[in-house]
C-alpha cells in the first residue's frame, strides 16, 4: 500500500518522521539539561488520553503553504467556472500571500467576494465533489509534514483536532478528512435547497470570529480550553491563541513572533530561513466576529450529530 501523501518526499527538507524525530530528540535534551541542573523537568504534551483537551489548528500557513481558497480557485478555472482575468486576480493574491507570509485583508475580502459570486445558484454537492478532485490537484502536495506531525500527535493521544479557517467550511472539511483530523470549522456561505445563494451566514471565520468558533465548539463538546492547544502563523489568530492553555505559532509572522516571544509561547518554523525572514503587517479583523464564529461552530456541531 502506497504511504500517504503527507509522508511521501516531494522536495521538502524533511518528513514528518524525521521532523517527530528531530522534536523529540530537542526535548529530550531539554529534559536532561533541566534534570541535571535539578530542575522540574516539563510535563509530556499532549497528555495522552485527556479526552477533555483537544487542538485546533488554523490553515493556511499553518497546515499548508499559501491560502486553500486561492488553490481552489485556480482548480475552478480550470473547469470553466470562470475568466481569466479572475484567475489573474487569483494568482496576484497568492503571490502576495507567499512573498509577504500574512493575511492582506483585502485581498482576502476581494478573494471571498469573488468566490462567493462564482458558487452563486451552483448545488452544494457539485463544489464538494469539484473540491475534491481539487484537493489531489493543488493541495495535498503543500501540506507541511512538521505541522501534520504536530497534529498526528494529539490524535495519538486520543484528543480531537479540528481545521479553524477562513476557508469555506466545505474546503476545510475536505483537507480535515484527507488528513485523518476530526473536523473543519470554516466560513459558512449560504444555501437554499442545497443551492448557493451567494451570502455568508454571519462574516467570514477571520480573527476574533475564530475564537469564538472555538469558544462555541469546545461549550458544546465539554473541552476544557485550558487544557486544549492551538496553532497558527498569524497575529489576526491571537484572540483564538489565547484562549486555550497550550498556544503554538507556526511559521509565524513578524508580529506574531515577537507576541509569542514576550510571552514564552512555543515556536516552531519550517519554512526556509529566508521565507521565515520575511516582515509583513496583518490589519486587524473586521465586524461580524461573533456571528460568523457561532455560526461555523454550530454548523459543524450539527452535521456531526
Amino acid at each position: 500500500m502506497a504511504a500517504p501523501g503527507w509522508l511521501t518526499p516531494r522536495r521538502r527538507p524533511a518528513t514528518a518522521r524525521s521532523v517527530l524525530a528531530g522534536e523529540a530528540a530537542a526535548e529530550a535534551a531539554r529534559k536532561s539539561e533541566s534534570e541535571s541542573a535539578g530542575g522540574v523537568p516539563e510535563p509530556e504534551f499532549p497528555v495522552a488520553g485527556d479526552t477533555r483537551a483537544a487542538a485546533f489548528f488554523d490553515l493556511d500557513n499553518t497546515v499548508m503553504q499559501g491560502a486553500a481558497l486561492f488553490h481552489f480557485g485556480k482548480g475552478l478555472y480550470k473547469r470553466h467556472f470562470f475568466e481569466r482575468r479572475e484567475l489573474a486576480r487569483f494568482a496576484w493574491q497568492q503571490a502576495w500571500f507567499r512573498i509577504a507570509g500574512v493575511e492582506d485583508p483585502a485581498h482576502m475580502q476581494d478573494a471571498r467576494d469573488s468566490a462567493l459570486s462564482i458558487v452563486k445558484g451552483r448545488r452544494v454537492a457539485e463544489l464538494t465533489s469539484i473540491g475534491e478532485e481539487i484537493y489531489d490537484e493543488y493541495l495535498a502536495d503543500r501540506i507541511w509534514p512538521g505541522t501534520r506531525a504536530l497534529a498526528q500527535a494529539h490524535l495519538d493521544a486520543g484528543q480531537k483536532v479540528w481545521l479553524v479557517t477562513a476557508a469555506p467550511v466545505e474546503t476545510a472539511t475536505i483537507i480535515a478528512r484527507r488528513l485523518g483530523l476530526t473536523g473543519a470549522l470554516g466560513t459558512v456561505a449560504e444555501s437554499v435547497g442545497g443551492v448557493y445563494t451567494g451570502r455568508l451566514v454571519g462574516e467570514p471565520l477571520h480573527g476574533p470570529a475564530k475564537a469564538e468558533a472555538v469558544r462555541a465548539l469546545a461549550a458544546a463538546e465539554g473541552l476544557d480550553l485550558a487544557r486544549c492547544a492551538a496553532y497558527s502563523d498569524s497575529y489576526n489568530d491571537v484572540p483564538m491563541l489565547s484562549l486555550v492553555g497550550h498556544p503554538y505559532a507556526i511559521n509565524p509572522d513578524a508580529k506574531l513572533r515577537k507576541y509569542a516571544r514576550d510571552r514564552e509561547w512555543r515556536l516552531r518554523d519550517y519554512r526556509t530561513g529566508r521565507k521565515a525572514a520575511r516582515i509583513g503587517v496583518p490589519a486587524a479583523a473586521g465586524l461580524g466576529a461573533v456571528a460568523g464564529g457561532t455560526a461555523a461552530a454550530v454548523a459543524i456541531h450539527r452535521r456531526r450529530h
